[in-house]
């Protein structure tokens, strides 16, 4: 089969069902996407030049859509260019909300199409309402509304939408979740596994050293933000070092701003926050290692005593699949996406988003309470072996590529007669 995978920056939510392609062999994969230094062998990835930012009369509620027409305008020319040179896909499988997708059709009308769909915006719900600490003015609900506006083209053309959670399918109107089918995330359960040998020797992650009797709490996320929780996180580490001499915290994320707003006034959310807290706790004790290489990682979730993951009503992190794979003792918040995942008292623990000291209490009870620990360890490993296998992912993507273009995906060997030497073979 030919395939034709967009996502502005590459591989995005589909590198385990593309290595799945290349590992299976007979397939043509070509990937349109913004350049990047990412490379998977098996792969022809195709860059377009990223658009131009709206300009500044461009009123700020069609900014989005702006770019995203123009990002559509540039990805058609560049497949226009594939097409010319002989390639034309089986299916086009892509992430909607960029606006990438948008004009595909258009140069090859009637090749079936995958949407990821990813969210929807709501002004009454979710994540724009929240937090009380951080506001968003009724003045901004016209561009908020109109970020949906990709999504609405998106489903108002032919194709079939995917997303990766029922929360976030709940999030679009009925009328739309009719055409977006459920298709659950896998994680690599024998990479993202429970080890622990971890614990036999010291780890050393950036410019601290975890030792056997030390307590170590974990927090990931991709930049530290708000939508994230860095704020209750921040600010539940004075109780949480009080507590036990031997806890050390490493965070783990960037200083950038992925979802949300940047702090007022300029600089990180880390920098605004962490000065709440100066004096209240031990700077050698907590560790901002920025991002860090994924065997890092790996060893760091084995290793954790307690791992925190906090998130406004919005899409979950990879790292809560990952942790729940890995076997953590989960603390999390009590936010529907988080609730999906976790069950409290069975493979983790809830708390509430905006409690800093219930998060700590919540945290030491995990900490101290051996036989919860193990339990909840036990429990994070099993759900994820039920709902997360990556087998069962791909089964699911396969099954829906075939149904949609008729084809298999497995390729027969094509198997020689062997000449007859000697003799003519008869007929």
């Amino acid at each position: 089969m030919k395939f034709l995978f967009v996502h502005q920056n590459f591989p995005g939510q589909f590198l385990h069902i593309i290595r799945h392609l290349v590992e299976i062999g007979g397939h043509e994969i070509v990937f349109i996407t913004e350049p990047n230094l990412n490379n998977i062998d098996g792969i022809r990835k195709v860059p377009y030049a990223k658009p131009r930012p709206a300009s500044a009369d461009t009123h700020i509620a069609a900014r989005e859509l702006d770019v995203a027409a123009r990002r559509a305008e540039i990805v058609a020319r560049t497949a226009h260019s594939l097409k010319q040179l002989g390639f034309t896909p089986d299916i086009m499988i892509g992430h909607a909300g960029w606006g990438e997708m948008l004009n595909l059709g258009d140069v090859w009308p009637g090749v079936p199409v995958i949407r990821y769909m990813e969210f929807y915006y709501r002004t009454d719900s979710a994540d724009v309402i929240f937090d009380p600490e951080f506001p968003i003015d009724s003045s901004d609900f016209a561009r908020i509304r109109a970020k949906n506006a990709i999504n609405h083209i998106s489903l108002n053309l032919d194709g079939n939408g995917v997303t990766p959670t029922e929360w976030q399918l709940s999030t679009y109107p009925e009328w739309a979740q009719a055409k977006i089918d459920l298709m659950w995330e896998g994680v690599n359960l024998d990479v993202c596994s429970p080890d622990a040998k971890v614990r036999q020797a010291p780890l050393k992650i950036g410019d601290m050293t975890i030792r056997r009797d030390d307590v170590l709490v974990t927090y990931v996320s991709r930049d530290l933000e708000p939508y994230r929780g860095v704020h209750t996180m921040l600010r539940a580490l004075p109780d949480l070092l009080r507590a036990r001499k031997n806890l050390k915290v490493v965070m783990v994320g960037g200083d950038g701003v992925s979802y949300g707003s940047p702090p007022p006034g300029g600089g990180t959310w880390r920098e605004l926050l962490i000065k709440e807290v100066a004096g209240q706790i031990d700077p050698a004790r907590v560790l901002f290692p920025g991002r860090i290489e994924y065997q890092v990682y790996l060893s760091m979730l084995r290793r954790s005593d307690a791992h925190v993951y906090l998130t406004y009503p919005f899409v979950a992190s990879w790292s809560l699949r990952e942790a729940l794979a890995v076997g953590c003792a989960i603390v999390g918040a009590d936010t529907e996406p988080v609730r999906e995942f976790i069950t409290h008292g069975q493979n983790g623990l809830l708390t509430s988003f905006f409690d800093p000291r219930g998060l700590a209490n919540s945290v030491l009870e995990v900490v101290e309470n051996k036989k919860l620990a193990r339990a909840l360890r036990t429990g994070a490993r099993n759900y994820a072996e039920r709902n997360l296998a990556m087998a069962d992912y791909i089964r699911g993507f396969s099954n829906k590529i075939e149904s949609l273009t008729g084809l298999s995906l497995h390729v027969p060997e094509q198997r020689s007669v062997p000449a007859v030497k000697g003799r003519r073979a008869k007929r």
